[in-house]
């Protein structure tokens, strides 16, 4: 589908406008292992590069592999080593990362350590969590950063649903959905707002007056939001979920660059790419925070297969940047123009599980360079290393639902 910037397409796409062919079909047990299919590798192959991948970043040489840091006996935080900080987005991923991998203990810990320094126990932002704390969990910044709220209420679900809830903050299940009604009903102060627009059914780049005016594309997840309209115990609640799913769908379609399939790091809702400098310079371009949005592309499609236009971006933003090869720069505008002679392994990982939705063809040598790439080690090894991990299970097959015992 060409890129829709007519007012009157953009609205009925962002109102959840599809065909009844493409509403959201129960999702497959797990998404395809691309390694197996791609490059012949067996899962007992795959199985020892997960674990080398999670023993290093979260048991490796404190100064040069890992990420994950125990405090006591009970607690641990994953570190932005690169920036010397303690990020929501890094607690998420890492919490995520342990109930997908069956790691109860470092999940209970991460946890643990997001609610005795990150989250707000009182005041406008109570039950967010601060985006930014010292390794000694004094927070930097209060504000939230909406992403790492999607993956911890998610990570919780899938925590209570894997090994059951226990009490108290371990009733995993009751803070799922204590975060959930937080994210979407908060009132909004001049401090704080919710996560997700009411009006516009997205999430926002942060929850507060002025950041609450915008998105951005890699916090875009339908695949989870399809879960909450199922598992959310408020019905109204859920209704808005299944709209905000079809909605950031559509979204998609408004953000990608017709030729390139590249998104903008921030836009406005209507995908227009942010070219302002209040929260910094070349948001308007495909940086970092924009490489998972490849991914978030691939894996909606993997679960849920709901818009055949997933199949078709996947294409053109791999295609894109496979002719770039062999070294892929990591930033661009979004019309192609490099800004970066380097190549991220970050970038190469989201681009392997964009595999999940592409023609074979174009998914074979970013699936292959995901495989034979070194785990990220030394100083910018926090984005890279995680990105690269969950790249790992996200082409593998390995990233799944993790349902109610209950539902299929």
């Amino acid at each position: 589908m060409k890129l829709l910037r007519s007012a009157g397409l953009a609205v009925a796409l962002l109102a959840g406008f599809y065909p009844a062919s493409t509403q959201a079909q129960p999702p497959p047990a797990s998404a395809r292992n691309l390694f197996a299919e791609l490059l012949g590798k067996s899962e007992a192959e795959l199985d020892a590069k997960l674990a080398a991948a999670w023993q290093q970043l979260f048991h490796g040489d404190e100064a040069t592999q890992r990420l994950y840091f125990p405090v006591g006996d009970d607690l641990a935080y994953i570190a932005d080593i690169g920036s010397n900080d303690v990020r929501s987005e890094g607690i998420s991923y890492g919490m995520m990362l342990a109930v997908q991998l069956d790691k109860k203990a470092e999940f209970d810990r991460l946890w643990r350590w997001a609610n005795k320094y990150m989250r707000h126990a009182a005041g406008p932002r109570k039950g967010y969590f601060a985006w930014q704390c010292k390794f000694d969990g004094t927070i930097i910044d209060p504000g939230s950063a909406s992403d790492g709220e999607e993956w911890i209420a998610t990570a919780l679900f899938f925590a209570a649903h894997r090994w059951g809830s226990g009490e108290g903050l371990l009733n995993y299940a009751a803070e799922a959905q204590a975060l959930l009604k937080e994210m979407l009903n908060k009132p909004s102060t001049h401090e704080a707002t919710a996560i997700f627009s009411r009006s516009d059914k997205q999430v926002v780049f942060a929850p507060n007056p002025e950041a609450s005016r915008l998105t951005d594309p890699s916090y875009h997840l339908p695949s989870f939001y399809e879960l909450w309209a199922r598992w959310s115990n408020d019905p109204s609640d859920r209704r808005f979920w299944k709209e905000a799913a079809d909605v950031s769908r559509a979204y998609f379609h408004l953000a990608a660059h017709p030729k390139t399939g590249l998104m903008p790091e921030y836009s406005h809702f209507n995908g227009a790419p942010y070219t302002a400098t209040t929260f910094g310079t070349g948001k308007g371009d495909f940086r970092y925070d924009a490489w998972r949005t490849l991914a978030n592309v691939a894996m909606d499609h993997a679960w849920w297969r709901t818009d055949p236009w997933q199949v078709e971006q996947s294409n053109r933003v791999l295609r894109f940047l496979g002719s770039h090869a062999p070294v892929v720069p990591d930033q661009f505008t979004l019309d192609g123009q490099p800004l970066s002679s380097n190549a991220s392994i970050g970038l190469t990982a989201m681009a392997a599980v964009a595999g999940q939705a592409a023609d074979p063809a174009l998914a074979r040598p970013f699936v292959e360079q995901l495989w034979n790439a070194e785990i990220p080690e030394g100083r910018w090894r926090y984005y890279n290393g995680l990105l690269y991990l969950l790249g790992l299970m996200q082409a593998g097959g390995r990233f799944q639902i993790y349902p109610p015992a209950q539902q299929p």
